[in-house]
């Protein structure tokens, strides 16, 4: 025992000495043993307090009166009111807050653009909006590539932005342009031909750019940040025409797709909400909140009746355009998060990559089923939204990786067929170009935008 009570007290009766004899000898704290009068651990134990009184209860019989195990001790304070110099200190800490939010909230960042080219009209004043006919291949016409090849080599590299890209969108139709937006709060439109200029950088953002988006036509675009602001900028002379916050995060935004709604657009929030804007008013006009977790993705199916949501809750919803209730949930406890989700050319399927290193493909037409018989492997993306793609004709599936690699899968048999190293951090998005047999954009973590042929 001595060894115990040492190491509480630190202090024990010395053991070689005879304990029978009068006077005890310690060893350890002796002054501790001395003010203790060598009481050991079984014996310290103080003496019990006096217990706090309390209030007497009264009779049970008076029920409004009875106060039984409830009654106060009669030492009690009821009121909790801070003292003069805890008040003085909670008043500084609040107007400090009240402070931080509203300048926040106050000022969105200033929005700028540079022109990087020397004219912004050519010769017959066109701006570069103009689709270019002397690239070699139609950008024009609606008609998709017979027969796609795999990308081998790589022809160009896009340097302008001084941290990781975070988005790239081609120009609709032509995909003569491409926009990309970063963490370093830039948004830049880059020329896909000819010279492959930067054209215009877009400054108005706080914070890292999360996600663009180009209306229709292409005359417009949406640029969704962590600074909380959603903004919408005129492609061609880069002014920024309006903002739109509602004080959350806005991971993804898409126009709605129909020309004659071209004035609405969707964002999934951070706060597990999707959110439709009017341009026009400048209002949220639908909420759609169903979501248990931040909404990573919108896409729009079925002739742009409905759309399909994926969120951090594990889940796809599909949602009738306008009503803020899903038709259609799918969660199996099987599934994980799917930050990233493409259509088919053709539109009939849903590409999602799947947290579990997995690209899973749902049917996107009235089923919404999963199809077990393609499932794409072979890739490490367990973290990262990496952003999935189609070959124009269909037969082939290309998406980046955790390790900077671009992966190219065969539609029908879903082998991967191919893996080029494209980027020396995460490749977070892979782009078939519509209009080629096999060009492929990428972009990465590592600020560089590349052109595979």
């Amino acid at each position: 025992f001595s060894f115990d009570f040492y190491r509480i007290l630190s202090y024990a009766l010395d053991p070689s000495v005879d304990t029978n004899l009068s006077s005890s000898s310690y060893i350890g704290a002796v002054e501790e043993a001395e003010k203790n009068k060598g009481l050991t651990v079984f014996e310290s134990g103080a003496k019990k307090t006096e217990k706090r009184k309390k209030v007497k209860g009264g009779d049970a019989a008076d029920l409004d009166g009875f106060l039984g195990p409830w009654a106060k001790y009669q030492d009690e304070k009821d009121g909790a009111k801070p003292s003069e110099d805890e008040k003085k200190e909670l008043d500084e800490i609040l107007a400090k807050r009240l402070k931080r939010g509203r300048n926040e909230e106050d000022a969105p960042a200033e929005e700028k653009t540079i022109l990087h080219v020397k004219d912004m009209y050519d010769y017959q004043g066109r701006s570069y909006l103009h689709i270019p006919q002397d690239v070699g291949v139609n950008l024009r016409s609606s008609e998709m590539p017979d027969k796609c090849y795999l990308p081998k080599k790589q022809l160009h590299v896009w340097t302008g932005h001084t941290k990781g890209v975070s988005a790239i969108r081609l120009f609709p139709g032509s995909g003569h342009l491409l926009l990309s937006c970063s963490m370093d709060c830039k948004i830049k439109l880059w020329e896909v031909y000819n010279e492959r200029r930067c054209l215009r950088t877009f400054i108005g953002h706080s914070k890292a750019v999360r996600d663009v988006c180009f209306n229709n036509v292409g005359t417009k675009f949406l640029s969704a940040a962590y600074d909380r602001y959603i903004k919408l900028w005129d492609s061609e002379t880069g002014q920024c025409i309006s903002r739109f916050t509602n004080r959350k995060v806005p991971y993804c935004v898409k126009f709605n797709p129909d020309e004659d709604k071209q004035n609405l657009f969707v964002a999934g929030m951070s706060d597990k909400k999707i959110v439709q804007w009017d341009v026009r008013s400048g209002e949220v006009v639908q909420e759609y909140d169903r979501h248990l977790g931040a909404v990573n993705t919108i896409t729009f199916v079925d002739e742009n009746r409905r759309f399909v949501s994926t969120s951090d809750d594990k889940s796809l919803r599909v949602w009738e355009w306008d009503i803020p209730v899903d038709f259609k949930y799918i969660a199996e406890p099987s599934m994980h998060s799917m930050p990233a989700v493409t259509l088919s050319p053709n539109g009939k399927w849903l590409a999602c990559q799947s947290m579990d290193n997995q690209i899973l493909i749902f049917g996107a037409q009235n089923r919404f089923r999963l199809n077990k018989k393609k499932v794409f492997k072979g890739h490490m993306v367990a973290g990262y939204a990496c952003q999935v793609d189609f070959s124009p004709d269909m037969s082939y599936v290309v998406s980046g990786d955790a390790d900077g690699k671009l992966n190219i899968w065969d539609w029908k048999t879903t082998k991967l067929y191919h893996r080029i190293k494209a980027h020396d951090k995460v490749c977070i998005s892979a782009l078939w170009h519509p209009h080629e047999t096999s060009k492929v954009i990428t972009c990465g973590w590592d600020g560089q935008i590349k052109l595979w042929d």
